[in-house]
């Protein structure tokens, strides 16, 4: 609710699908939203029938003509915090305590049925009346009348809830992998009396979806390593926390896992690559570094998998590594780490594997490229991160290619709490998409991905709802996807650059493209292979896909297609003549083919030019 922090007030009706009572006061609340938004009202809904789902819900909404976002409490927490009991009860809430100041009917229906249009009668009318004139909350009320809600638990004896057979297995399969001794977590739950002492911060976190870090809405596909808690667990942890966290009886399972988080998780690495040591300062700004480190095999090799293990992990932000092409030396890499991209470090993003029968190529002779992003945290560390790198016995089928759907022409205005910005890939050839991962700083609010099919209808891949800068993880498909050539993966983000978004360094910017986090990103990673490829007869373009990605973002109404509108000023004025000259099919727009046909006349005239001068 912190994005309405700025609200007058924030009214919740609780609804309920087919519940008469509810249906026949939508006028009622319809008319009173539409007198009190302007006023700085924020009107909501919020259903916590057992019996209901999101598909459902939407159904009752369009049949129903219901506009207003409604709230799923699919787990029945927040509906019993709030000790609701029936529908169409209303809760109004103040932003500036969020405390409920009314709670019950809208009003009198029977006297509006009489048409005594008595004032008292009005309740929420005269509470919403009260708090916009600033006086006391000293209004009326009167029990709703709405269809009782079945909460099964409520009555239910929390008490009996079994620490060990129950609690302590549901924080071993969620939790325990980061909050361990050496993990990337604060604290580890070791012991019961450590989850006891935390008890008050994990409801909390809990119930604001803040933990575990898993982010993918759970009706939009499904992901291999899913760490989201089922409404099962969370039911049966906020519940033996409201119950006092009682030990009862039987061994304490957490005490027994005590130890050490594995250095490297899949045993053992081929090769490990030491990334030189750096000094990260107490506080300021450090300028993100790009580590080039001689590969030292003499022998060409198939990555399969790439662990890496920050030496410092309160201050390593995030790790990017690749190579360099054989004899190449990057005299700076900032962006060449993608040219051959082997995996990345986030916190909860350790390990990539590669998929069945793919790998990454590394031949001899290239060079190990890293960006690593430090982060000060209030103490002088000195970071020594390293790679490790597990290998193929025998050479994988294909190659596992990567790509970045990104827009650097994102421009974030002021004080904007719903900016979109948006980018596509289009695979010119058939290919199956194993991965996606979502990025951007502080503002990110939501991202999506999206495949829009050859005959224009699109998909819905992901949805990442409430993003977090702080955990930047990647989801690979169950079942990896099949793309038809000429499919469009789209990649949307909003953003929330208001003064109601908690991590926000600077509302008052108009926010551009940056590295670092006070600036921002639309970035949107994803993993594929050519259906047609095989790791014996590589197909992949590297200068087709450099320009795909370049029209992407240029592409403003993705159709494929440039027109002259779409380019920005500065290269409006260099294609004065050569946009019409490659224009070849006379359209008024340039497709990727004609791009590229451009840049290869270009490339072989400036060779013409440098040969007539070298005579």
């Amino acid at each position: 609710l912190y994005y309405y922090s700025d609200a007058k007030a924030v009214v919740i009706m609780i609804q309920g699908n087919g519940c008469p009572v509810v249906r026949n006061l939508l006028p009622d609340f319809k008319k009173i939203r539409d007198n009190y938004e302007s006023k700085g009202v924020v009107f909501l809904m919020m259903n916590s029938n057992l019996q209901d789902n999101r598909e459902t819900i939407r159904a009752e909404s369009e049949e129903w003509a219901i506009d207003f976002a409604i709230l799923d409490d699919e787990t029945q927490l927040i509906g019993e915090a709030l000790g609701v009991t029936r529908t169409a009860e209303v809760l109004v809430l103040d932003p500036d305590s969020w405390n409920i100041v009314y709670r019950g009917a809208i009003n009198d229906r029977v006297t509006y049925e009489r048409q005594r249009k008595v004032a008292e009668d009005h309740y929420l009318v005269n509470t919403l009346d009260a708090m916009l004139a600033g006086e006391q909350y000293a209004v009326k009320a009167k029990a709703a009348m709405g269809c009782l809600i079945n909460f099964p638990a409520r009555n239910e004896p929390h008490d009996q809830i079994s620490y060990t057979e129950t609690v302590a297995p549901i924080l071993q399969k969620n939790c325990v992998a980061c909050h361990m001794s050496g993990g990337i977590a604060p604290w580890a739950m070791n012991s019961y009396l450590m989850v006891k002492g935390f008890s008050p911060m994990i409801r909390e976190v809990i119930r604001t979806r803040r933990m575990p870090p898993w982010h993918a809405d759970p009706q939009v596909g499904q992901w291999r390593d899913d760490r989201s808690m089922s409404a099962t667990e969370q039911q049966q942890l906020v519940h033996w926390i409201e119950a006092g966290s009682p030990r009862g009886e039987g061994k304490d399972p957490l005490s027994e896992l005590v130890q050490p988080q594995p250095q490297w998780p899949l045993g053992e690495p081929d090769l490990v690559i030491e990334v030189p040591a750096f000094d990260v300062p107490a506080s300021g700004v450090v300028e993100y570094q790009f580590p080039v480190i001689v590969n030292p095999l003499d022998k060409d090799v198939w990555v399969r998998a790439v662990t890496i293990v920050p030496g410092q992990v309160s201050v390593v932000h995030h790790v990017l590594a690749g190579t360099s092409e054989p004899g190449e030396v990057p005299a700076n890499n900032n962006e060449s780490v993608f040219s051959n991209y082997l995996g990345g470090y986030a916190p909860g993003n350790e390990t990539t594997h590669m998929p069945a029968g793919t790998g990454v190529f590394v031949p001899k002779g290239t060079h190990f490229l890293l960006q690593m992003h430090y982060t000060p945290v209030g103490k002088a560390l000195t970071d020594r991160t390293r790679l490790g790198l597990y290998f193929h016995d025998q050479r994988p089928a294909n190659f596992l290619r990567h790509n970045v759907v990104l827009n650097p022409r994102i421009r974030i205005p002021a004080y904007a709490s719903e900016h979109q910005e948006s980018a596509y890939f289009e695979f010119d050839k058939e290919a199956i998409l194993y991965s996606l991962l979502p990025h951007s700083h502080y503002r990110g609010k939501s991202s999506t991905f999206s495949l829009r099919y050859p005959d224009g209808h699109e998909e819905l891949l992901l949805s990442a709802p409430n993003y977090d800068f702080n955990w930047q993880r990647g989801y690979e498909f169950v079942r990896p996807l099949p793309v038809p050539a000429g499919s469009k993966l789209i990649h949307r983000t909003v953003y929330d650059n208001s003064a109601q978004n908690p991590s926000n360094p600077d509302p008052s910017r108009i926010v551009p493209w940056g590295l670092q986090s006070w600036d921002e990103m639309l970035y949107g990673d994803f993993t594929f292979s050519w259906v047609e490829e095989t790791s014996m007869q590589p197909i992949h373009d590297n200068e087709r896909m450099e320009v795909t990605q370049w029209f992407g973002f240029m592409d403003l109404d993705m159709d494929g297609r440039l027109s002259w509108d779409e380019l920005p000023q500065r290269m409006q004025n260099r294609m004065q003549e050569s946009f019409a000259l490659s224009d070849s099919n006379k359209d008024n727009a340039l497709s990727i083919d004609e791009y590229i046909a451009l840049r290869k006349a270009q490339r072989e005239q400036r060779a013409r030019q440098a040969a007539s001068s070298g005579q």
